[in-house]
């Protein structure tokens, strides 16, 4: 959801994060649903709201009236998965984003999880920053076809994209993969996924390429 860096003042701040505390509420929503479906249909829902018509949304004022709802792969179970993380030596990196912009993280290990069959890793980072949080972004086979060419975020806790535990292993629907912000307006800076944040096969789940109004 829209969660990155962008030009702030008081008004927008206070408007940014009634966002966050809506976003945050979405996926609190999700992890207390027992039905992965219907969660996934209300987050949809919520969120189609909230670009439609929020303040903060990613989306630019002229083209929220025309706004008809984000385009979704259909829902397939297998898309759902759980994902073992492997620690590795903590290294403080660089993640480039687009807009020129920069952010510092911690590469804190990888997630090895299995998905359509075959077997997958992919960075996990930690916001090294004030309350820190963990950070998933990815790129597959569909970047710049289906869905959006930089990549999709799947976790993002420090700005409440987060899907919760089950016995220590962490969830992973990629029905709840979604675009950054700067794929809606290039006015928002967005770390993107990088070689190690890539995925060989079509991941056919989350949200598809970015509304064009």
């Amino acid at each position: 959801m829209s969660e990155d860096a962008h030009p702030i003042d008081a008004v927008s701040a206070i408007s940014l994060a009634d966002w966050r505390r809506r976003v945050f509420e979405a996926y609190a929503d999700v992890r207390a649903n027992p039905d992965p479906t219907a969660a996934w249909s209300r987050w949809r829902a919520v969120r189609d709201d909230l670009f439609r018509s929020h303040p903060s949304s990613p989306l630019p004022p002229d083209a929220r009236a025309r706004f008809s709802g984000l385009d979704h792969f259909a829902y397939d179970p297998r898309a759902r998965t759980l994902g073992d993380v492997e620690p590795v030596p903590t290294e403080r990196v660089e993640i480039g984003g687009s807009a020129g912009s920069s952010t510092t993280f911690l590469r804190i290990g990888r997630v090895r999880f299995e998905l359509f069959g075959d077997a997958h890793a992919l960075a996990i980072y930690w916001l090294d920053g004030y309350g820190g949080g963990l950070f998933l972004p990815f790129a597959d086979a569909t970047s710049g076809t289906t869905t959006y060419g930089a990549g999709r975020y799947l976790l993002d806790t420090a700005k409440g994209a987060d899907l919760g535990a089950v016995d220590g292993r962490l969830v992973l629907d990629l029905h709840f993969a979604y675009n950054p912000s700067c794929a809606y307006d290039p006015a928002w800076a967005c770390p993107l996924p990088g070689p190690e944040s890539r995925v060989s096969i079509a991941v056919n789940a989350g949200e598809r390429a970015a509304v064009s109004s």
